[in-house]
């Protein structure tokens, strides 16, 4: 799905498929007609985007064969599918029974990182559209914020500089542009915007942006207008925005929200809960959802909860969603004279997870949530005064917009839970 800005911008819309399970390249390409056309034909469009995700293993087959690029490209467009990005955070076994801090590894101290984002940007260079202005990757903050060494952080900043360089070669063979975007998240050396700029400082920037996850915004407490003011003042650009919504708990201490909330404390993934300190000091946090109801956290002020909830409806009261943010966050992106980005991806891989009840039945369920999802976005941006291009308009639907998310205060930097 793509719209023009009224700067001219064509912004392209996709949604991750790291939510489908598949560790291989013949996987990954069932998931085109198991999925992927599904999504597209409950949304409505003649084309949508494809953020995807490529396993270690895959990502190193494409790489090393041109032939099998060029084959899964006529494979997309011929399903009326594009991709113009790349999901480099989870490295592989992202739907493993436990994934919890695995995601975090390889870190960026390691060269196994480094040769998985090179691998995976050409790759990209090979299926990008002819006509897109340019490709992107996201990738983790650079580690898991504990045991992170001096040595680790140099490691990291040697890595950086070659991931830049590697860029640059892709470039200069393939003639296509590809970024890669780091992005904050709870828990990591980089949780917020703040420590994202400083952990940058002195990387070419010029390759090496930033990726925006808004649940990841929202969790931090972080203020979208005012984060982006800060990226830009420091050189850093928007390489790619995340669609995504964090769960909300107003009153966490109430046995009711309490229940509600053990409903979403499941063992395959993290889910960080942050908490605003007494007399607006900084965040309280817990590592996952279930210390955070044990008792780490004292529930005397509102929880936000790294857990990606389906963008086009609210969780079951008493629980809401911070969509709120992610509307803040696009406004700030698309709603001025210029496009700050322009990667759009939706994010939401927790649907396999969601509690019982709330979960899609089936494939064909699946398929129509992701299209509701990216109609939704669509009308948020057209709302903005994008136009969509290329494809039809997006549907009308009977989902509520939503409701603001209760007042609370803007976070500080969070040294650690």
């Amino acid at each position: 799905m793509r719209f023009r800005h009224r700067d001219g911008t064509s912004v392209h819309l996709a949604y991750c498929t790291n939510v489908h399970p598949a560790e291989t390249l013949d996987g990954i390409t069932a998931q085109l007609a198991a999925y992927a056309e599904p999504v597209r034909r409950a949304a409505g469009e003649s084309v949508i985007g494809l953020g995807l995700w490529l396993p270690v293993d895959a990502a190193a087959a494409l790489a090393a064969d041109p032939a099998a690029v060029a084959r899964l490209r006529r494979d997309l467009t011929a399903r009326g599918l594009e991709t113009v990005t790349l999901n480099g955070f989870p490295y592989k076994g992202f739907h493993a029974p436990v994934v919890k801090r695995a995601v975090y590894y390889p870190d960026w101290s390691e060269p196994a990182r480094l040769d998985y984002t090179l691998n995976l940007a050409r790759v990209l260079a090979g299926l990008l559209p002819d006509d897109a202005d340019r490709g992107s990757v996201s990738t983790l903050p650079l580690a898991w914020r504990t045991a992170w060494s001096r040595t680790q952080r140099a490691a990291a900043t040697r890595q950086l500089d070659a991931l830049a360089a590697g860029l640059r070669r892709i470039e200069a063979e393939t003639g296509r542009t590809v970024r890669v975007a780091v992005e904050p998240e709870p828990g990591c050396v980089a949780e917020t915007t703040a420590q994202a700029v400083e952990a940058l400082k002195g990387v070419d920037h010029d390759w090496i942006g930033l990726c925006l996850d808004a649940c990841h915004l929202a969790v931090a407490h972080e203020d979208p207008a005012a984060a982006v003011a800060e990226l830009l003042t420091a050189g850093l650009q928007v390489v790619k925005v995340q669609a995504s919504s964090a769960l909300e708990a107003a009153d966490p201490a109430d046995p009711a929200v309490r229940e509600a909330l053990a409903a979403f404390a499941e063992p395959r993934f993290l889910h960080q809960t942050r908490e605003p300190g007494p007399g607006g000091g900084p965040l309280l946090g817990a590592d996952d959802l279930g210390p955070a109801l044990a008792g780490a956290l004292p529930a005397e002020a509102p929880w936000r909860i790294h857990y990606h909830v389906p963008l086009h409806e609210e969780p079951a009261p008493p629980l809401a969603s911070t969509a709120p943010v992610l509307r803040d966050t696009l406004r700030t992106l698309f709603g001025g004279h210029h496009a700050v980005t322009d990667h759009i991806e939706v994010e939401t891989y927790t649907w396999s997870v969601l509690p019982e009840g709330s979960r899609p039945v089936g494939d064909a369920g699946l398929a129509r949530g992701i299209a509701a999802e990216l109609r939704w976005t669509a009308r948020e941006l057209t709302a903005l005064g994008l136009t969509p291009v290329g494809s039809a308009a997006p549907a009308a639907s009977a989902v509520p917009a939503g409701r603001a998310a209760p007042a609370v205060p803007v976070a500080q930097k969070e040294p650690g839970p």
